[in-house]
């Protein structure tokens, strides 16, 4: 039983906040790039689309078919992402990767809101959920930029 308190204790009001307010959660009608991810452990999916100008985001837009903590990175990602470049991106990603396996340290600003997931590091199958949204959004960012040189 205490397990399921632990787990019950994981959804935090503030998680269940930013699940219910995702920015950006409209689809973009002429992006730059789109990518779909999805977790195959749980079925989670998160669909970004961009606009690149100058290597940095400029428009976002994302459907989010995610679990609550999946949908609270996502809104963190979302309150986030316009103006950044793709290393940021990158080292966000990577950062919240290792915050949630090694418990490295939480992604610095202006992703450090991703530090409210940090109690699902203990949660393995809560992971992939997590990572989708900056996942999705490092590769759309490489296409794009692949895109816009072609």
């Amino acid at each position: 039983m205490s397990g399921d308190n632990d787990l019950i204790k994981l959804y935090s009001g503030q998680i269940l906040q930013l699940a219910a307010a995702i920015p950006h959660s409209d689809r973009l009608t002429s992006p730059d790039a789109t990518v779909k991810k999805r977790s195959p452990l749980c079925g989670s999916t998160v669909t970004v689309d961009i606009v690149v100008r100058d290597g940095r985001v400029t428009e976002f837009g994302q459907d989010v078919k995610a679990c609550a903590l999946g949908q609270a990175a996502a809104a963190v990602v979302g309150a986030n992402v316009i103006g950044r470049n793709r290393e940021e991106i990158e080292t966000a990603r990577d950062a919240l990767k290792a915050m949630l396996k090694q418990d490295g340290p939480t992604p610095a600003a202006p992703f450090d809101g991703l530090q409210v997931l940090r109690p699902a590091r203990d949660y393995k199958n809560r992971h992939a959920s997590i990572l989708l949204s900056l996942e999705a959004t490092a590769e759309a960012m490489e296409r794009a930029e692949q895109a816009n040189c072609a």
